[in-house]
């Protein structure tokens, strides 16, 4: 029986997957596994029992990864399955930095009680609130990634030029990626040459500030910026100013720090990025199936912190040992010194200071766990 702690709510649909050999819910004690939303874990004290944790969503922010690592704790999030829901909240607004329509839903309000009248006066106070067309205007893309790609294919097909960069773009987004879009050669040259920008990539310490002062200065007079991936990519400060001194056109956000709430030409909304059934349903699915497959079988799907591995038992009859260890020389063969019986299959991949392996061994002995455990460097050993 596995025990899984969930932290936020994760629809039926994902955890009705797990099966009748799982035990989970809110309350459940000593977890092999936690799903988590948006909980804040960083201060959380793990038990030595715990395997797993699956963020269902892209962002991991809220986890902590290093120590996780450290303690041999795979971390997972569900990399496109609320994609779709953040392209549609993206294209949204996109709009709505172009035209005037939160600003003119807000005064509308305002002409109620005026009766007969108030036709005569939307009429003559609409002009206040026009807006540029964004057919035929540049939009640039940093981080062409699920969301990214999907965002610069919808521009495409909205009549707008795009250009984007991706330093880390894999071939099977490439593939996806429309080729009208036009890849420049780093993220300097896409924010200097877009009408309006999009960004889509984590926070780390590369990408902090990425848009500050000093790249804003070279941007386009105008720039309409939008920023529906993580706070801190955009310094606030910088894009306030920029905002009242009419260098930046608008700034639009779901991360709303208290400087830039309530000024104009800013719109903040809530983060409402995967806040939609579907998108809720595709990450619970994504989250618990990627879950289930390393607690029963030790694959690894979808991880931040340890390698994408996965191995198909070729017999059941064979032990197999899922071993967490550092990427070091040597290690690995100090690690297969101390398995009896006959390896039947092996797979070992590795990622940044750690690695993972995967052992299948006909006639082996259970103790051998032990003996592994024991090699310098081996971070955790499991026996399914």
């Amino acid at each position: 029986m596995y025990n899984v702690l969930t932290l936020n709510k994760i629809a039926a649909i994902g955890t009705s997957r797990l099966g009748d050999n799982y035990s989970y819910g809110e309350d459940v004690q000593n977890p092999d596994a936690i799903l988590v939303r948006s909980a804040a874990m960083h201060d959380m004290e793990f038990e030595s029992n715990l395997l797993a944790i699956a963020r269902a969503g892209a962002g991991t922010n809220n986890i902590p990864k290093d120590k996780c690592s450290e303690q041999g704790i795979v971390v997972f999030n569900t990399p496109g399955a609320n994609a779709n829901a953040v392209k549609e909240l993206v294209i949204m607004g996109l709009l709505l930095s172009s035209r005037k329509v939160v600003e003119g839903i807000d005064w509308a309000k305002t002409l109620k009680g005026n009766g007969d009248a108030v036709g005569k006066m939307v009429e003559k106070g609409k002009s206040q609130f026009v807006g540029p067309e964004i057919q035929g205007k540049t939009l640039g893309v940093i981080g062409l990634g699920a969301i990214g790609i999907l965002v610069a294919n919808a521009a495409v097909a909205l009549g707008m030029k795009v250009i984007g960069f991706d330093p880390f773009m894999s071939v099977s987004n490439a593939l996806k990626l429309d080729p009208a879009v036009k890849l420049m050669k780093n993220n300097e040259e896409v924010m200097t040459n877009c009408d309006y920008l999009t960004i889509h990539v984590p926070l780390t310490g590369d990408t902090k500030d990425l848009v500050d002062a000093d790249m804003i200065a070279k941007m386009k007079d105008g720039v309409r910026i939008l920023n529906y991936s993580r706070d801190g990519l955009v310094n606030s400060t910088a894009v306030l100013e920029a905002v009242k001194s009419g260098k930046v056109a608008k700034y639009v956000t779901d991360f709303g720090t208290d400087d830039i709430l309530g000024e104009e030409n800013v719109i903040c909304m809530p983060h409402l990025g995967a806040s939609t059934p579907e998108s809720e349903d595709n990450c619970a699915v994504m989250a618990c199936d990627q879950v289930k497959e390393y607690l029963e079988n030790g694959n690894i799907i979808n991880s931040v912190n340890y390698p994408a591995i996965s191995l198909a038992r070729t017999n059941e009859d064979d032990t197999r040992f899922c071993v967490m260890h550092k990427n070091v020389p040597e290690l690995l063969k100090k690690v297969l010194a101390e398995v009896n019986g006959n390896v039947e299959n092996m797979l070992s991949k590795s990622r940044g200071d750690y690695a993972y392996t995967i052992i299948d061994v006909a006639g082996a002995d259970k103790a051998d766990a032990d003996k592994i455990s024991a090699v310098e460097g081996v971070v955790r050993v499991r026996v399914l």
